[in-house]
């Protein structure tokens, strides 16, 4: 376990960091809302397809083994300055960077912000466009759907019930202030919006999504923009957990060195 000072109040960014051939670039691992990196990505980055890089599976402020602080705002520019000042503590630059869900969205506006820090992405059904909030949904739109007095005071009772055991093994973890304003704020979406800074980022990148879902929207526009749409069978939305081996494969395919 490795650590990272990233705010002015003293919180710390914490990640597993696995080693690698230092002449090959750093894999960088992102989980979703309420997830932990380390549960959900450590078999694939030692799957034989991937392993070798050196990979740090972090951990997003307020989430896992990282710190919860209660003043932060966790917008995904938060989130992404945060990870962007854990990278260069860790001397990481041009980085392969792997992101789940919510971890995708915070891929997308480090790549953006900071951009010498990430080489290249993989989306891993990450959502690109803001969600409409809904009680009773898992996830973002059912958190999303509380003030923060309602979900600090009672409403993550419900969340509780609503994710199931599996998610809240790792959701547990978070900082409710950093479930619920992470959660708002992946709802409300970012300006300019997360498919629009996708479309133009000048790196390669890969969206691996599951087979069995609806058409993603937009796909014709992102591959216009030279984004490539991997589909994935036997899944659903965790698709690292659902078929390691499928997604260890695309995931190398899309990171092939030249």
């Amino acid at each position: 376990m490795r650590d990272a000072l990233v705010t002015p109040g003293g919180a710390r960014i914490r990640w597993v960091e696995m080693p690698g051939d230092p002449r090959r670039a750093t894999r960088v691992y992102l989980h979703g809302l309420g997830a932990s990196a380390a549960p959900y990505f450590a078999a694939s980055a030692a799957h034989p397809a991937l392993a070798g890089h050196r990979s740090l599976l972090v951990d997003l402020l307020g989430f896992g083994i990282s710190d919860r602080p209660a003043d932060f705002a966790y917008t995904l520019e938060d989130h992404a300055d945060a990870v962007a000042a854990a990278l260069e503590a860790a001397e990481v630059q041009a980085a392969d960077v792997i992101g789940h869900s919510m971890g995708g969205a915070v891929a997308i506006v480090l790549a953006s912000r900071h951009p010498h820090l990430v080489g290249r992405l993989v989306l891993v059904d990450a959502t690109l466009d803001p969600v409409p909030v809904v009680h009773g949904q898992p996830g973002v739109s059912g958190i999303a759907a509380y003030t923060e007095e309602e979900f600090l005071a009672s409403g993550w009772h419900q969340v509780r019930e609503d994710v199931g055991p599996h998610w809240w093994s790792t959701m547990r973890l978070a900082g409710r202030e950093a479930l619920y304003r992470s959660a708002m704020h992946r709802a409300l979406g970012t300006k300019p919006a997360i498919r629009d800074t996708l479309m133009v980022l000048p790196i390669p990148r890969t969206y691996l999504r599951p087979e069995a879902d609806q058409p993603l929207a937009g796909a014709q526009e992102l591959a216009e923009a030279g984004i490539e749409v991997v589909s994935i069978p036997d899944c659903g939305h965790n698709i690292m957990l659902d078929n390691p081996d499928a997604f260890a494969q695309a995931t190398a395919r899309a990171l092939r060195e030249a």
